[in-house]
């Protein structure tokens, strides 16, 4: 069993197929992580249900915690959670991490690991930014956060949606530090 600690946040931004694709590929990865703490908004879980048409979110075994359980582990920099990822990020939790606000147990998180100098990796899922968006980015990114915008590439030749939105998320656990087989530019398509 590996020793990474993650959390991942679920908002409500479009996009809950990169959030899915996530969460299958981190239970494929377990002999990697040694916890996964997910985190879904209200508006995440009817986003996913309107795009998905499912509510697979349900099936993964890792732990949910309310949005609003402060008593969470990753709550506190005390529980070493290394990582966190916000997939899809909405602009509006963008916001609210950059300013500081608190609110709920994602920008609680998200502060958390700021201040304790860990890898929080902001999946940014809307287009176009506007200068409050673009600013919001340059304060998370001062502050040692990363902003991976849900741009995906064609290089690898995708075939389907989800091969499409899978360009995205292997970039993502390739910034979380995790070893994830995906195609790698100048290789043979696997």
């Amino acid at each position: 069993m590996g020793n990474k600690k993650i959390v991942v946040a679920i908002t409500g931004a479009s996009g809950s197929i990169y959030a899915k694709i996530l969460l299958q590929k981190l239970d494929n990865l377990k002999d990697q992580i040694k916890e996964v703490g997910i985190v879904m908004s209200d508006n995440a879980k009817d986003v996913w249900k309107f795009e998905l048409e499912d509510e697979t979110y349900k099936n993964f075994d890792f732990k949910f915690y309310d949005k609003n359980d402060f008593m969470a582990p990753f709550a506190s920099g005390s529980a070493k959670f290394d990582t966190m990822i916000i997939i899809p990020c909405s602009m509006g939790t963008m916001g609210r991490i950059a300013t500081g606000i608190s609110n709920d147990l994602t920008t609680r998180a998200a502060d958390v690991i700021l201040k304790e100098r860990r890898k929080l990796i902001l999946v940014a899922r809307d287009t176009p930014f506007s200068l409050i968006h673009i600013n919001n980015m340059k304060t998370i990114t001062e502050a040692g956060g990363i902003i991976c915008p849900a741009v995906p590439s064609f290089y690898n030749k995708p075939k389907t949606i989800e091969e499409v939105a899978e360009t995205v998320v292997n970039r993502v656990l390739d910034l979380a530090g995790l070893d994830n087989p995906s195609y790698r530019w100048g290789e043979s398509k696997p």
